[in-house]
């Protein structure tokens, strides 16, 4: 009795790929920006994510975990809380002719994502107006998500820095560590209000 053969494919072309588990859970969506998947939470799916390239993974519940995008603007590998939206993510970003690239980590609330998300989608089903400009204002303060470290490269026609921010629960920068584009390297320690408070080398 020959052995059965794997079918084998010097090239084929696919809109849309899902890795499946033997039980049929997908773990991995590996697509072009047109066949991207929406937001899985608790195995319902909202529209309105951006359309990217790339992959998205799933984790043993079936839950988005993370995932590779990228387009012109730029590429994104991101790592999401359980449960919750990303909190570390590696990036570059390029938009007339500025560039942003380095190591992002964000604080995410403790609260279910399927709360957040039916929020978030009821809110932006609302008419433009006062009202849910309102609701988006109070959307955010319930659901803080403030990036508390940047670690890389800024480079805009004002500024050419490679550098270290470490901000505060709300988000507010507290430590900057730069080396800007004459090599000159600082550290600024701020206040609250975001003034310097203490400076190496001193001015």
């Amino acid at each position: 009795m020959s052995k059965s053969k794997r079918p084998r494919f010097e090239e084929i072309d696919v809109e849309r790929i899902n890795i499946v588990d033997a039980d049929g859970k997908v773990r991995m969506a590996i697509s072009g920006k047109d066949r991207s998947p929406g937001w899985v939470v608790r195995g319902k799916e909202f529209p309105g994510r951006p359309k990217h390239a790339g992959i998205i993974f799933y984790n043993d519940d079936g839950e988005e975990c993370g995932g590779l995008v990228f387009g012109n603007e730029g590429i994104g590998l991101m790592f999401d809380q359980r449960d919750q939206d990303q909190i570390i993510g590696l990036m570059y970003s390029e938009e007339n002719g500025s560039r942003w690239y380095g190591l992002n980590i964000w604080d995410r609330p403790d609260r279910p994502l399927l709360e957040m998300v039916e929020r978030h989608h009821a809110i932006r089903s609302m008419p433009d107006g006062p009202e849910r400009e309102e609701l988006m204002r109070e959307f955010a303060k319930d659901f803080p998500c403030p990036l508390r470290l940047f670690v890389g490269r800024e480079k805009t026609p004002e500024k050419n820095e490679a550098k270290v921010i470490l901000a505060d629960s709300k988000g507010r920068e507290r430590v900057r560590i730069v080396v800007d584009s004459s090599d000159f390297p600082r550290v600024e320690i701020l206040d609250e209000n975001g003034k310097v408070a203490y400076k190496i080398p001193p001015e």
